[in-house]
């Protein structure tokens, strides 16, 4: 798991913008994708080229947006809803509290963002397993970072980056102490992954399985 508070984009030929982490996956893949073409000719080409559009696609890093109204908890990760429960969190908030996971696929944007404003009170990173980030035992056993994020109200949440079978490296830019606003760029989970956010029981939620989110502006709880 890499931390590193600071973050730039870098423009793509086509003019998308592109996270940082994927410059040296990018430019593998386009070496690679002539190296193909070098070798196997046309058919080359264009395996090459569908796999330098894939690489490129998953670190595409589209500007948001979050809403104005700062009661609003967004979504951290782009992805589908796979679980809204009732659950007891006893490693980080140890209360009652509605579990929200977002499981992104390879399609995805990869880029996570901060759910809510406020200052990082705690990082906790677990190297773990590598299980199917869509299982349940992947929240608990899986490699992981967890963010406990609280607000000037003192009210807290948590939010856990979770790797995937596929998925191997988990990026994290906070640190405690810092302070954050919602909706910034927070990390990267590289090659399909999940997140998994912890909201107090008095957050009003806003999304249900099988929901789409988009990170930094998909609204998915509401302070009182």
């Amino acid at each position: 798991m890499d931390t590193n508070p600071a973050y730039s984009l870098t423009p793509a030929p086509s003019g998308i913008p592109i996270a940082r982490e994927g410059r040296l996956h990018i430019a593998l893949a386009f070496a690679l994708a002539l190296l193909l073409w070098a070798l196997l000719g046309l058919a080359g080409a264009l395996a090459g080229v569908v796999l330098f559009g894939v690489v490129l696609n998953f670190f595409r890093d589209p500007q948001r947006t979050p809403p104005a109204d700062e009661r609003l908890i967004v979504a951290p990760a782009d992805g589908r809803v796979i679980t809204v429960a009732a659950v007891r969190e006893e490693r980080f908030l140890h209360a009652d509290v509605t579990k929200v996971s977002i499981f992104m696929s390879p399609l995805n944007v990869h880029v996570n963002r901060n759910p809510t404003r406020g200052t990082v009170v705690g990082t906790h990173y677990n190297h773990g397993k590598y299980f199917r980030a869509f299982a349940d035992k992947a929240s608990l056993d899986n490699e992981q970072n967890a963010v406990v994020l609280e607000d000037a109200q003192g009210r807290r949440l948590c939010f856990v980056q979770i790797a995937g079978f596929i998925a191997r490296r988990i990026v994290c830019y906070l640190r405690p102490g810092m302070s954050v606003e919602r909706g910034q760029r927070c990390g990267i989970i590289k090659f399909g992954s999940r997140v998994d956010v912890y909201l107090p029981a008095q957050v009003g939620v806003r999304v249900q399985v099988g929901d789409r989110t988009a990170a930094g502006e998909t609204v998915i709880g509401s302070w009182p």
